[in-house]
């Protein structure tokens, strides 16, 4: 079985760790250099660094930032925010990125990541999807035969923007141009700490033939077992089977470590790295 990766995440907005609910309340949760080296030390399998100001606000990339991050870390590190074309992933890449993230640039001109995959290799593009559940209307017995399923949309600019499109397609049609990894982000369930969105991950693993990076909702150990657990292994019929999970509130304001994370996950029958 391959082993399930534990991924903090660092959403930094003007040079600080920040974390809301549902992408809203941005509240200040510490120095990324120093949580950077504290995940690292504690067995982080890698780091996922989020310009979240850089797409809305128009901005480049914190590059200071990212490189003091990148001195601190010995694990693959993901950036991400206001990556806009090749030129932006490889400032991104020279200053200690491994992989680079997108969500708004490539939902806008989606041949971005062929773009970036013909530079750098479709390993080091990660497509990021902010996901929303959305709620349709009660429908006609002829409408269409797909009413009834379950449906997120895509959105754009920090979850501001709800772009229509179908966030299960996109990430089918994103592998399709080049994207190696997808990061996917449950607007209803960030920072809720009632779990992670366990249909619209089985959703995208279903469809996407590429590592899916579950994110949003973790408030427990249980929680976080479940989203990496294949079906097989969930006795009690609650799993994810992600590739990796994100977490942040937990460890940003110390409900839990990596190592606890690990080691409750292995009992569970996840198989995880040390």
């Amino acid at each position: 079985m391959q082993a399930k990766r534990i991924i903090p995440c660092l959403d930094v907005d003007d040079g600080r760790v920040v974390k809301g609910i549902q992408f809203k309340g941005i509240q200040d949760a510490g120095d990324p250099v120093e949580l950077a080296r504290r995940y690292n030390d504690d067995g982080a399998d890698e780091l996922v660094f989020l310009d979240i100001g850089a797409s809305y606000k128009s901005r480049a990339t914190l590059l200071d930032v990212v490189r003091k991050v990148a001195a601190e870390v010995f694990i693959p590190l993901c950036v991400g925010g206001g990556i806009r074309g090749v030129d932006d992933m490889r400032e991104a890449m020279n200053a200690g990125a491994d992989k680079v993230s997108v969500c708004t640039s490539a939902l806008a001109r989606p041949e971005l990541l062929s773009e970036m995959a013909k530079a750098y290799g479709c390993q080091c593009v990660v497509l990021s999807i902010d996901a929303k559940r959305i709620v349709c209307a009660t429908p006609h017995a002829a409408q269409s035969e797909k009413y009834g399923t379950p449906r997120w949309n895509a959105y754009s600019h920090g979850g501001r923007t709800d772009t229509g499109i179908d966030a299960v397609e996109w990430a089918v049609r994103a592998v399709e141009l080049g994207a190696g990894e997808i990061l996917l982000n449950s607007i209803d369930s960030d920072g809720t700490g009632a779990g992670y969105d366990l249909e619209l991950t089985r959703a995208v693993l279903d469809a996407a033939p590429v590592p899916v990076i579950a994110s949003g909702g973790a408030g427990n150990l249980d929680q976080i077992a479940g989203v990496l657990l294949p079906e097989e292994k969930a006795g009690n019929g609650r799993w994810g089977n992600a590739d990796a999970a994100l977490v942040a509130s937990m460890l940003h304001y110390g409900k839990t470590t990596i190592r606890d994370i690990k080691k409750y996950a292995e009992l569970k029958g996840v198989c995880v790295r040390w």
